[in-house]
This record gives structure tokens, C-alpha cells and sequence, in this order.
């Protein structure tokens, strides 16, 4: 067996809000949407996917890290992006909260904890120039 692709669905309460965030505030491309009796959904472009599984003990650790305490959420979206901090700002604007961050992390990464529209936790990450650390 091949996995050809990874998605994640997203069940927002107020789709039109939602769409707007990921598309507008994150900048997600628009690769397709579809609509049958009132029933809505998109489909965006969002790079490259990969499955990051990890144990509870290191879960807190990020936490730490990135937020300052344990805060346990089961999934976490963590998304590379040129500007961790610029796109947290949009995404802010765009009604996200601010969870944690920017900080550096032991990996050389800039990240940023948002929460979004309807709570999921979002990682926003730029990986650093050894020299930018």
C-alpha cells in the first residue's frame, strides 16, 4: 500500500469565515471548491503534507517551548511559512488568537502558537538561518 496524499479536514461552524482565514489570512491557495444543497466545502493547496506522531512527554515539551506551559491539545496543525511572525500577525487581524511566541526554538526554528476560528491549534514555523538563531 502507497499513501499518495495526506488531508486534513476541518468542520468549521461558520464555513465563509473560515474560508476567508486560511485563504486570505494564511494564504492558502484555492485549488477547489463544490457546493450540493447548501453543503459546502474547499479544497486548498498547502504545500507539502507529512505526519508528525508524537508521545505525550514530547507534546509538552513543545508546549513549553512554544507556549510556556503544557496545554494538550491532540492535534496541531504546524505549517512552514517564510515569516512566522508576519503570518501570525495577519492571521491575528484575521481573528485567530495568540497563544504563544514567536520564540526560537532548540531546532533552529522561529515558531509562533495560534489558536483559530474554531479553537485548532496552529503551529507557524520558519526555519532559521543557522545565523538568525
Amino acid at each position: 500500500m502507497t499513501v499518495h496524499e495526506l488531508r486534513v479536514a476541518l468542520t468549521a461552524d461558520d464555513y465563509d469565515r473560515a474560508l476567508a482565514f486560511y485563504r486570505d489570512g494564511l494564504g492558502l491557495p484555492l485549488r477547489e471548491t463544490w457546493e450540493k444543497e447548501g453543503a459546502r466545502g474547499a479544497l486548498f493547496d498547502a504545500g507539502r503534507a507529512t505526519l508528525e506522531v508524537l508521545s505525550v512527554e514530547h507534546a509538552a515539551m513543545v508546549d513549553r517551548i512554544e507556549v510556556g506551559e503544557p496545554v494538550g491539545a491532540r492535534v496541531r496543525l504546524a505549517l512552514e511559512v517564510d515569516d512566522s511572525v508576519e503570518a501570525a500577525e495577519r492571521l491575528v487581524v484575521a481573528g485567530a488568537e495568540l497563544v504563544g511566541g514567536p520564540v526560537v526554538t532548540p531546532w533552529e526554528h522561529r515558531n509562533v502558537r495560534l489558536r483559530d476560528l474554531d479553537g485548532l491549534q496552529l503551529t507557524l514555523f520558519t526555519v532559521l538561518d543557522p545565523a538568525e538563531s
